[in-house]
């Protein structure tokens, strides 16, 4: 068996195919989840990994060995498989790596209506279970089949967003190879928008570049197509397309956290007073601009698992996260980079400015973006900044998630990633000299083992 410490994360199962995730973990894993959860049937679905099919193969063998049947919608998005868990009230599994290079996989497990699992709400028992071994009890097998939910994921998405009032809008969208190839065509038809079309063919080896949109350098070609064909708006989605980042008319990118204000705005507009949901390294900008319109900001720690169980707590109307994930609580409480998508595609047809426009007053501090460092030992490099800010005048710190420091002009949040050996670095200030100062600073002492 595979080394479990390094595939079992926070909130999903990923690692490297073969080496630390293969079909053998997949069974396991199928049978654990159908033990924890109880369930009678489990939906599947998987991106275009070379190496997803097999793996969702292996987990149906270990689900049914337990009793349960396994539906399986095939390829589809992540948030096609939370769809797919809502409707049809059954746990479900995701086979993807997301946003990592072509080598990984993993597993994004739900419960039924699309409830997170993570390590304290289910993850670590499955982990124990499959470390342990897990008997084979049922009296007889359960059925595997098939089922398209692609159509109905694309129509229910347009029931939540009033896109009666669009002009024609002129859409690039930079699938990067991933499953936003097919659920784009489908979600977009019957609307008037013009796609431009880039990197629509399914392929897990990402040819063109990562499909990875947080990284800058991976939306530099829809940046130039859109400034090539007079487009007003340009959208670029992650290999599992339950994240969406966007690009205003002059090629410009669009901050996270600028979508959330918007997004949060227009959920307030339909239900004034409702809380509004941000991760903790979403910029200052959204709780202001949150009680501005009457809402109620609540602050998180970064991941879905956290944001969804906060979201049921609070039953807050949205949450937003600065990575780009979006989540609805009329979408079962689950994120999704298509309908998000659709609320600024639906913002910006309403008016008759450009994007540029219509988002310059919920964009209001420079921000560094999310800024990766490779180092040995993350937890060494977080104690050598905290101690560096300790002790400063006027600064306090926390440790929601990672080390947020906050002073009155600017504010830093260092924490490791869940996935690789990283230490993630986001920036703000009152103005581009102050972000670039406290940047550099923060920087330097990160890496400065390397």
């Amino acid at each position: 068996m595979a080394d479990l410490d390094k595939i079992f994360k926070a909130y999903d199962i990923r690692g490297v195919v073969p080496a630390e995730l293969d079909e053998e973990v997949a069974r396991a894993v199928g049978a654990a989840f159908v033990r924890v959860t109880g369930a009678h049937a489990v939906v599947t679905a998987h991106d275009m990994r070379a190496s997803s099919g097999p793996l969702a193969a292996a987990f149906a063998d270990g689900a049914t060995a337990q009793g349960a049947d396994v539906i399986q919608a095939g390829l589809g998005s992540t948030d096609m498989l939370y769809y797919a868990s809502g409707s049809l009230d059954l746990p479900g599994v995701m086979f993807t790596a997301s946003h990592n290079p072509a080598k990984y996989n993993g597993m994004k497990l739900c419960r039924a209506g699309a409830r997170p699992v993570g390590s304290d709400s289910g993850l670590a028992e499955i982990r124990a279970l499959v470390e342990h071994g897990v008997p084979e009890t049922a009296a007889s097998p359960g059925t595997v089949s098939e089922r398209d939910l692609l159509g109905g994921y694309a129509e229910h998405l347009k029931t939540l967003v009033d896109l009666s009032a669009m002009r024609t809008l002129k859409v690039a969208v930079d699938a990067g190879n991933g499953m936003a190839g097919a659920t784009v065509p489908r979600v977009f038809e019957g609307l008037p928008l013009e796609l431009v079309p880039m990197y629509f063919e399914l392929d897990g080896t990402f040819p063109n570049h990562e499909a990875n949109p947080i990284e800058p350098a991976n939306l530099r070609d829809l940046q130039a197509k859109v400034r090539e064909t007079g487009a007003d708006i340009g959208l670029a989605f992650d290999g599992d397309a339950d994240r969406c980042f966007v690009v205003d008319e002059r090629g410009e990118i669009v901050s996270p956290s600028t979508l959330t204000a918007l997004i949060a705005v227009r959920e307030l507009a339909k239900e004034p007073g409702a809380t509004i949901i941000h991760n903790l390294i979403t910029s200052r900008a959204v709780p202001e601009i949150v009680r501005e319109h009457g809402g109620e900001p609540v602050r998180t720690r970064v991941g879905h698992s956290f944001i969804k169980a906060t979201m049921a707590e609070t039953g807050a109307v949205f949450g937003g996260e600065h990575s780009a994930h979006f989540y609805f609580r009329d979408f079962w409480f689950a994120d999704s980079g298509m309908l998000a998508a659709l609320h600024v595609l639906a913002a910006l047809g309403e008016t008759s400015g450009p994007l540029s426009e219509l988002l310059a007053g919920y964009s209001r501090y420079p921000a560094s973006g999310e800024i990766n460092s490779e180092v040995s030992d993350q937890g060494a490099a977080t104690e050598a900044v905290r101690a560096v800010f300790a002790g400063r005048p006027g600064v306090s710190l926390d440790g929601l998630d990672g080390l947020t420091v906050t002073a009155e002009d600017w504010w830093f949040n260092l924490r490791p990633s869940n996935t690789e050996p990283l230490l993630r670095l986001n920036v703000e200030g009152a103005d581009e000299q102050t972000m670039t100062t406290v940047r550099d600073e923060v920087l330097a002492l990160v890496r400065a083992d390397r």
